[in-house]
């Protein structure tokens, strides 16, 4: 594998107009790597994301930064995943939603972190910005408390993997949870967590807030099943009923909407996947 580029990141983009030029725009203020090849790859798109992309390819190659940006019919991140990869040429590979917005160190720490023999995976420290909807923003009160937030490396939107954690897998499965499946390959001590952050937006208002957990409780148990023996990787910690009620006496209401929302989450059912905004 060529090592022209010290690191390639793909992002699947599915009408993403609104997003793509701010997530790009970051990825550009990076303080480094020094050479990185930015996979673009706009899926089902009837808007234009593609168009937006393509008009910062100038901007990239005044940095010594490749930019791709493909088109596919189909709307999948799944496909999008497997036709970026594709294109890699990178000794490491950072997977970011179109909608996330790297701070300037997170991409050139995670280059040199990941940049080993041995099978590695990593994030960066993950900043959730303050939502607009009070339910939401009491919402992200306790969510940002809780132990999958607060310890190990979640990877929300933003997770990377050298070459040798690669090649734990061939092409990415038709699943939901593509960054439960990608983060359960590796064990928790080969998760690294780099100090640069990163912005992941959670989704606004009761509806989605619902529709997002049940996507995301859906897609886990979905790798659980297809895929039993990763199991053993999952270090993922739950709330213990003390935790639980010093939250409650803390914040009632952000206890109240959280509880809601997973309550909601399991009477409303198996709904595969589903977009949260």
């Amino acid at each position: 594998m060529s090592d022209a580029f010290d690191l390639a990141v793909v992002i699947p983009a599915n009408n993403e107009e609104e997003w793509i030029a701010r997530c790009l725009r970051a990825l550009l203020a990076s303080h480094c790597p020094d050479h990185a090849q930015i996979i673009v790859v706009a899926n089902g798109c009837t808007d234009n994301t593609a168009e937006i992309a393509r008009g910062l390819t100038r901007d990239f190659a005044a940095r010594g930064w490749a930019l791709v940006v493909l088109e596919l019919m189909q709307g999948s991140k799944i496909a999008a995943l497997n036709a970026g990869d594709g294109w890699v040429t990178a000794p490491v590979t950072a997977y970011l939603d179109a909608d996330v917005v790297v701070g300037p160190e997170v991409l050139g720490q995670l280059a040199e972190t990941l940049h080993r023999d041995t099978a590695a995976y990593g994030s960066g420290t993950l900043h959730i910005p303050e939502p607009q909807s009070p339910l939401s923003q009491a919402y992200l009160r306790i969510y940002r408390q809780v132990p999958f937030i607060t310890t190990g490396v979640p990877g929300c939107g933003l997770f990377a993997v050298n070459t040798a954690g690669r090649a734990r897998w061939d092409q990415w499965p038709d699943i939901i949870s593509d960054d439960t499946f990608a983060r359960l390959q590796f064990t928790p001590q080969e998760r690294h967590k780099v100090p640069g952050m990163y912005e992941w937006p959670i989704v606004e208002g009761w509806t989605a807030l619902v529709r997002v957990r049940r996507r995301q409780n859906v897609g886990v148990t979905e790798v659980h099943e297809r895929y039993p023996t990763l199991a053993r990787n999952d270090d993922k910690p739950g709330l213990s009923r003390g935790a639980m009620a010093a939250m409650a006496l803390r914040d009632p209401l952000g206890f109240a909407t959280y509880a809601g929302v997973a309550l909601a989450t399991k009477l409303g059912g198996d709904s595969g996947w589903s977009r949260g905004r």
